[in-house]
C-alpha cells in the first residue's frame, strides 16, 4: 500500500465510519473497484482497516470530550462513594461497558471468519443489504422520542448486541446500533449520539488486538507511512462526519442511506459474479 492509497482509504474511513453505510465495506470495495486489491498485499488489508479506525476514535473523543469527561468523573466518583449508579452520568459509564461486552465476545470468537470476510467483496455486498434492511426496519418500527437522559441498561444491551453483528464488513456499526436504539424507543439523534460514544471501547480494543498483526508483517516498514496518512485523514474527516450526521438526523430520516446500501450491495454482487 502506498501513501496515496492510504490517504484515500483514510478519507473513506473517516467519511463512512459514522454514516450508516459501513466503513468496513468501503475499505473492502474501494480497493476492489479500483484494482488496488492486486497491488495491496492481502496481509495489510485487515490490520489497516482496524488500525485506521483509531483516527476516527480520536475524532469521536475530540467531538464528545465534554460528555466523556463528565461520564468519567461521575463514574469514578460513584465508585469512590460506593454508589455506582448514583447519577445519570455514572450510569452512562456502566451502560457503555455493558454495550461493549457482546461485540468483544463475538469478535474474539470469530476473528478468523471476520478476517476472511474482509477479503470477500461478495460477502461484503450481502452484508450491505443487511444494513439496508436494518435501516428500513428502524424507520418503520422506531418511532420513539426518548432522549439520552432516559436511556437504560436494556437499551444499552440491545444496542450492544446490534454492534456485535456489525463486526462483519458491510454491516454498518453506526447503522446497526442506531437501529437498535430506535427500536428501543430512542429518537434518531440520541441513538446516534450513544452509538458514537459506545464505539470508543470497541474501536480501542480492536486496534490494540490488531497491533499484534503488525509484528508479523514482512512489509511493515513501507506500510507505516501509509497507515499514518490514513490515520490523519480518518481523524479529520471523521470529525466532520459526526457533526454533519447529528445535524442531519434532527430533521431527516435514514431511508436515503438504506437506498445507497442497497444499490452498492447489488452492484457489488453483480461485479463479483460477472
Amino acid at each position: 500500500m502506498n501513501i496515496f492509497q492510504g490517504l484515500i482509504l483514510g478519507i473513506v474511513q473517516g467519511l463512512t465510519e459514522f454514516l450508516p453505510i459501513s466503513s468496513s465495506a468501503h475499505l473492502v470495495l474501494v480497493p476492489y473497484f479500483f484494482g488496488w486489491d492486486k497491488t495491496i498485499p492481502s496481509e495489510q488489508i485487515f490490520p489497516f482497516g482496524v488500525l485506521v479506525q483509531w483516527g476516527t476514535l480520536l475524532a469521536v473523543i475530540v467531538y464528545f470530550w465534554k460528555d466523556l469527561w463528565a461520564i468519567l468523573k461521575a463514574w469514578f466518583a460513584a465508585l469512590i462513594h460506593r454508589h455506582p449508579f448514583e447519577s445519570a452520568e455514572a450510569r452512562l459509564g456502566w451502560y457503555i461497558i455493558l454495550a461493549t461486552i457482546p461485540a468483544g465476545i463475538f469478535g474474539l470468537l470469530i476473528k478468523k471468519q471476520v478476517e476472511a470476510a474482509f477479503n470477500s467483496p461478495a460477502a461484503t455486498g450481502l452484508f450491505l443489504l443487511v444494513t439496508a434492511v436494518f435501516l428500513i426496519v428502524a424507520e418503520i418500527f422506531g418511532k420513539g422520542q426518548r432522549t439520552l437522559t432516559h436511556i437504560g441498561w436494556l437499551d444499552a444491551l440491545v444496542m450492544g448486541l446490534f454492534q456485535a453483528v456489525s463486526i462483519f464488513p458491510g454491516v454498518s456499526r453506526s447503522g446497526s446500533t442506531i437501529t437498535g436504539g430506535m427500536l428501543r424507543g430512542l429518537d434518531r439523534p440520541t441513538s446516534a449520539r450513544f452509538s458514537f460514544i459506545m464505539s470508543i471501547p470497541i474501536m480501542l480494543a480492536a486496534g490494540l488486538l490488531s497491533l499484534g498483526d503488525l509484528q508479523g508483517l514482512s512489509t511493515l516498514q513501507s506500510f507505516l507511512p501509509s497507515l499514518l496518512a490514513g490515520f490523519v485523514a480518518a481523524a479529520i474527516f471523521g470529525f466532520l462526519s459526526i457533526r454533519w450526521l447529528l445535524d442531519f438526523l434532527r430533521t431527516r430520516r435514514l431511508i436515503g442511506f438504506a437506498v445507497y446500501c442497497t444499490l452498492l450491495g447489488i452492484l457489488t454482487l453483480i461485479v463479483s459474479y460477472a
